[in-house]
């Protein structure tokens, strides 16, 4: 079996950014071939594409395979040593910057937890390839490319990782429900969204999340986006007054001016326009 090794380099240097790809690369190493025992200065994660080997930390051994990955942090003693049989075929990528932590950990990957099985069809390999390929090309535009592969390589660890570590239960699975919810009204509340389009998009009926929402926050989930496309109204009428009401309404997802009149006298006991009026004259913030 012939061994070969290629690595691409960021084209861009690094400069205490917050989040920067140093390089990435791939090779078919041979039987027993071993990097280690070292510590490196950036996280370094590998990807096995086939073949096996195992993955020593300064806690336990790991023994790995098609589809693995692991993970090494800054500082932490490692070697890692290919099969005699059958050693391994890998990618790699090593990574750094002010944020990296933060974003490692948010993943899952810990120096307790290194190591990811991913499920077929990841997108990890890919991905690995794709920053290569980038920095293979040599424009300073590669850098930016190779952080959309490792954001979608972070995610989809995350998603993986996370999910494995959360504790059962059917409160528990509310409450993340509930606030899936929220956080999607949040982000919504400016566009003409309905709950319809929301519970299609977290995959629930819509009975079962109206039930849960209104089980943890008191309020229907037509209510609570309805009294957060107000409050949201009511800082666009105070802090812009160059905009039409019919314009504040339709920045706040609610095309019919009308109605946006109705609901808002309803929820504050006066006309938009005598509220800008009022607020106007009282200096309110």
């Amino acid at each position: 079996m012939e061994h070969t090794y290629s690595v691409g380099s960021n084209p861009v240097v690094y400069d205490r950014q917050q989040l920067h790809v140093l390089f990435a690369g791939e090779s078919q190493t041979l039987p027993l071939h071993q990097a280690g025992p070292k510590i490196y200065d950036y996280y370094l994660l590998h990807f096995i594409e086939s073949g096996s080997g195992t993955f020593r930390t300064e806690e336990r051994k790991y023994e790995l395979g098609p589809g693995d990955c692991f993970l090494i942090h800054p500082g932490q003693l490692v070697s890692y040593l290919s099969d005699g049989a059958q050693p391994w075929r890998y990618r790699w990528a090593a990574f750094t910057g002010t944020d990296a932590d933060g974003l490692v950990l948010q993943t899952g990957f810990t120096p307790q937890k290194p190591v990811l099985s991913t499920a077929e069809g990841s997108a990890v390999p890919g991905a690995l390839a794709g920053m290569m390929r980038a920095f293979y090309g040599g424009n300073e535009s590669a850098h930016l490319i190779s952080l959309g592969y490792l954001y979608l390589i972070v995610g989809e660890a995350a998603g993986l990782l996370t999910s494995s570590s959360r504790l059962p239960g059917a409160e528990s699975q509310v409450k993340r429900t509930v606030k899936q919810m929220i956080h999607y009204m949040a982000a919504q509340y400016a566009h003409p969204v309905s709950i319809e389009q929301m519970c299609a998009s977290l995959g629930y009926n819509r009975a079962y999340l109206s039930r849960i929402f209104k089980q943890e926050t008191g309020l229907s989930p037509v209510t609570y986006l309805l009294k957060l496309r107000i409050e949201k109204s009511r800082q666009l009428l105070r802090e812009r007054p160059e905009l039409s009401v019919e314009q504040v309404a339709a920045s706040v997802g609610l095309t019919d001016a009308l109605y946006f009149s109705r609901q808002f006298k309803r929820f504050c006991a006066q006309s938009p326009t005598s509220y800008r009026i009022t607020t106007a004259r009282h200096g309110e913030k």
